[in-house]
């Protein structure tokens, strides 16, 4: 017998990160979607979230997908499931969407429905078990592996789930899932896997829809699209009016964010992307076969860990004079030794981005020669405490105005600021982790938990 087609909205590609745009999306509901499913976390935002616990974004629009999301659904009688809660899927972080969802249902009497969830945090104890029993915990991209003093200057680890914690919470009768850290196709791949569509095509199906209108032409963020999957095919729709999935915007976006278009590792296997066949459906569909899910024999997953290095002030200079600019290297390393000279040569950082320059790339820019009429120096000092960071980023963004350069005669005045202040920032963290660990049981870090909501 075949089985029915089962539809997937999604409507946003980081949810919080910007809100969604609700005309797509309530255009995308009226189809009568099977579930409605989103991503929430991300690396991209850097290791401050992960090592503070915290969001990087208002808590405002958080609350505001989750609201649309979880009126359709209900509404609609279709599964919510959310991944990677809150930016970095830290158990505080799924806590914090429970919570909402709760409120929610409180605020618009909904009738009473089971919330499932799970944690993904992991316990330094734990991999120093690990490593005390001769494990290996693998590093990935180039890191060596994990040592003890890596592990020391790691403030807080998440791994990331596979498809196995949200396949148990639907069999568990979960409405709404709020899920902690996981891989991003994961989230779609588990309900489609449950009903038994071929792994092949359920973890594609996750790979297209993870960044919703991303995949879609011409550009427009935050807008839904809508995947479908057969026994034979995964079909992508957009829902805005002006955009279209096509064989160009759906095949390109497996380039994004990765050094490899073909491959996308998860807890269990690999996604193999290159003998996809892409072809355009209709006006605003692409199709997608050929994708071949790759079984692991053993159970790795990856885990990511960020460590605190210390406070951080941030200060602004704008340089217009000429030969200030042909000199800015001799600038800086001025301002350098005066920092050197009150603080000595560590327990401290400093650093400059010349913006005009090089100040996105550094030194991975390949223009090398430049011919800016003005430059504009962003630096940031890291310390341990505020009062020694802001010192130390004061003395390195003052003293630029100073800097004795040969064949200058005047005094100063190279160099303009923005404020005549340096700025308090938010502490500076480091990734201390992008490993892999194996597992006895894929569900190993992610305990399971069931709640209720609404009246």
């Amino acid at each position: 017998m075949v089985k029915k087609p089962l539809r997937f909205l999604c409507p946003n590609g980081h949810l919080g990160f910007a809100p969604i745009k609700t005309e797509s999306f309530y255009l995308g509901v009226e189809t009568k979607p099977d579930f409605i499913l989103a991503d929430s976390g991300s690396d991209d935002i850097g290791p401050g979230p992960l090592g503070s616990d915290t969001s990087t974004s208002p808590l405002e629009w958080q609350r505001h997908d989750l609201e649309h999301m979880l009126l359709a659904a209900r509404r609609l009688g279709v599964p919510m499931i959310i991944g990677s809660a809150g930016d970095t899927g830290t158990n505080s972080r799924v806590d914090l969407y429970v919570n909402i969802i709760k409120e929610l249902a409180d605020k618009h009497n909904l009738p009473k429905f089971k919330i499932g969830y799970f944690y993904s945090e992991v316990s330094k104890d734990y991999l120093a078990r690990k490593m005390d029993k001769g494990e290996v915990i693998k590093g990935l991209d180039g890191r060596p592996n994990l040592t003890r003093a890596d592990l020391e200057k790691t403030d807080r680890i998440v791994a990331m789930a596979g498809v196995h914690p949200y396949i148990k919470l639907l069999d568990m009768g979960a409405d709404v899932i709020i899920g902690g850290r996981s891989s991003d196709c994961v989230i779609f791949a588990a309900p489609a896997i449950r009903a038994g569509f071929p792994e092949d095509l359920a973890y594609y199906l996750g790979k297209v829809l993870e960044c919703a209108s991303f995949c879609a032409e011409p550009y427009g963020g935050k807008e839904t699209v809508i995947g479908t999957i057969t026994e034979k095919e995964v079909l992508v729709t957009a829902m805005h009016p002006q955009q279209r999935c096509t064989v160009a915007s759906v095949a390109g976006h497996a380039m994004y964010e990765r050094s490899n278009p073909y491959y996308e590792y998860v807890l269990g296997g690999m996604l193999d992307m290159s003998n996809c066949r892409y072809e355009q459906y209709d006006e605003k569909t692409c199709r997608i076969t050929g994708p071949k899910f790759v079984p692991s024999p053993e159970w790795w997953v990856k885990l990511e860990g960020s460590g605190k290095v210390g406070e951080r002030y941030v200060g602004i200079a704008g340089i217009r004079d000429p030969y200030t600019i042909k000199n800015i290297d001799k600038v800086i390393e001025w301002a350098r030794a005066q920092v050197r000279e009150r603080f000595g040569d560590e327990g401290y950082e400093l650093h400059y981005h010349v913006f005009g320059r090089n100040g996105v790339m550094g030194e991975l820019e390949p223009v090398k020669e430049i011919r800016s009429h003005e430059l504009c120096v962003v630096v940031q000092g890291i310390a341990p405490t505020k009062a020694m960071a802001e010192e130390v980023t004061m003395i390195g963004t003052r003293q630029m105005f100073y800097a004795r350069l040969p064949e200058v005669k005047g005094t100063a005045g190279g160099v303009a600021f923005v404020l005549d202040e340096v700025l308090p920032a938010s502490p500076a963290y480091m990734w201390t982790m992008n490993h892999i660990v194996r597992l006895d049981d894929p569900l190993e870090l992610f305990p399971t938990y069931l709640t209720e909501a609404g009246k």
